[in-house]
């Protein structure tokens, strides 16, 4: 009789626990104004279909060069960023696990065995007792208000928050590698128009020391191509410096100690989309890690509020105790020698100085916080999209025009070299025409180099390249 009232006993507390509401707020997501289209987007022909985002490449097909694929495949391996991501991914599993784990009862196991023998008077003999005892000792706090599963709930935001995280790190390595990359090729040119303005140089100032020997000419002009010569010498070492700087740094984003970088493709020869789709504002919330992030960590916040009110609730937990004890270890599981004790305990806040008060006021502001976070988060995106858009298109017609610029710079320089030569103008001109194509060659250089920067930027604002 006594079982049949335990387990019905057991039956009824399981059922409210299971029926036991969860306080505080359910998590609703907040509300963003969505632009119908991103500022300074190529948008479709009227009617015509919406092109998929660019953001949805994947990063193999989006950068064509073989050395930049094996480069981002060094560093998504060994890149100590992402190694510390998927560490911290880690630790916020096994936090949800033991989070998790106050939902259900604790259920320890134990066994004694006590030999005791007291002394008395020396005309009584001693006393001695023997104790033996095996027991299963059960702990239960309910979950009847739901703290343990909010508290479940955030740790479970918070988990996926990380996971987020972590792509985020890859899509900024994958962005970072890409670029790094670009600019090392760009610095590769760079030393290729020094290289050649001096070998250029050089020969003029033989031309001119040749002239100037047959007095057909005067030791300034010599002296102004000596400073042709020494201006572009001059610009080799710099160049030279920065190439091996750049090369350490792309070493560290592989996870690696500063070493020589192999190389691909020219600056010149990469392949880049001359229109880049963006597809919907709308998707952009779905695909970007850390807009997926910053609603992860709001979610984990917003369940913090329950976990703060289940505070202002009775504590119902649920203690038992079953086994054997016995004097005798042979009588130690004998009927007579059973044991089991079971109790319910509740404990009701009544006085503490607004501590339960403050904390769900605190959880209240940490959700609000997350919020405007959150929302920030998606207006910081739009704008970044809409950032490299236009930089992209604006960096383009900038290339082309400077190609221009760096065409006519080198007919110039043709010019007048022939009408120096032919005794028609001074070598001041020589040289105001080569400084000035010299210059072009390296602003075309940066031209490109800004153009493939703003095409790596759109990827990363679009979300792309967490994408395996």
């Amino acid at each position: 009789m006594i079982e049949k009232s335990a387990r019905f006993v057991c039956l009824l507390l399981l059922a409210l626990l299971w029926s036991g509401c969860a306080v505080g707020p359910n998590y609703k997501k907040p509300q963003v104004p969505v632009p119908p289209d991103f500022r300074g987007d190529y948008l479709p022909p009227a009617g015509g279909p919406q092109a998929a985002s660019f953001g949805d490449e994947r990063w193999w097909n989006v950068f064509q060069d073989p050395v930049l694929h094996d480069l981002i495949q060094t560093a998504l391996k060994q890149n100590y960023d992402v190694r510390i991501a998927a560490t911290r991914v880690l630790e916020a599993r096994a936090q949800l696990g033991i989070t998790r784990a106050d939902q259900f009862p604790t259920v320890t196991a134990g066994a004694s065995a006590v030999n005791e023998r007291v002394a008395r008077s020396v005309s009584l003999p001693p006393i001695e007792t023997s104790a033996n005892q095996v027991n299963l000792s059960l702990a239960w706090e309910l979950d009847f208000w739901g703290k343990f599963r909010r508290a479940t709930e955030s740790a479970r935001a918070t988990l996926l928050a990380q996971e987020w995280a972590q792509q985020q790190v890859i899509s900024t390595l994958v962005s970072d590698v890409a670029t790094a990359y670009f600019q090392l090729r760009e610095l590769d040119l760079e030393l290729e128009i020094d290289r050649n303005t001096l070998a250029s140089r050089q020969d003029s100032l033989r031309l001119t020391q040749l002239l100037a020997d047959h007095g057909a000419t005067s030791l300034l002009d010599v002296r102004q191509a000596e400073q042709l010569v020494h201006t572009a010498a001059a610009t080799i070492p710099n160049t030279e410096q920065r190439i091996q700087q750049q090369e350490n740094f792309i070493s560290i984003l592989m996870g690696n100690n500063p070493q020589a970088i192999a190389r691909g493709t020219r600056l010149t020869d990469q392949a880049h989309p001359p229109q880049v789709p963006a597809g919907l504002p709308s998707s952009l919330l779905e695909r970007r890690p850390d807009i997926r992030q910053a609603e992860q960590q709001l979610i984990a916040a917003n369940a913090q509020i329950g976990v703060a009110k289940a505070n202002y609730f009775p504590q119902i937990a649920l203690t038992g105790i079953g086994g054997y004890q016995s004097s005798a270890l042979t009588g130690l599981f004998a009927g007579p020698a059973g044991l089991w004790t079971f109790g319910a305990s509740a404990v009701q806040p009544v006085f503490e100085a607004g501590r339960i008060k403050n904390q769900v006021r605190l959880a209240t502001a940490q959700t609000q916080e997350a919020t405007l976070f959150y929302q920030n988060t998606v207006q910081e995106a739009f704008r970044e999209v809409s950032d490299s858009l236009i930089g992209y298109r604006m960096s383009q017609e900038f290339r082309m025009e400077q190609e221009q610029v760096t065409q006519a710079a080198q007919e110039a320089i043709k010019l007048s070299d022939m009408r120096y030569k032919g005794g028609a103008t001074s070598y001041l001109e020589v040289l105001d025409s080569d400084t000035r194509f010299f210059t072009a060659q390296l602003t075309l250089a940066q031209a490109q180099l800004n153009e493939l920067e703003s095409l790596v930027q759109i990827y990363k604002a679009l979300g792309g390249g967490w994408q395996q």
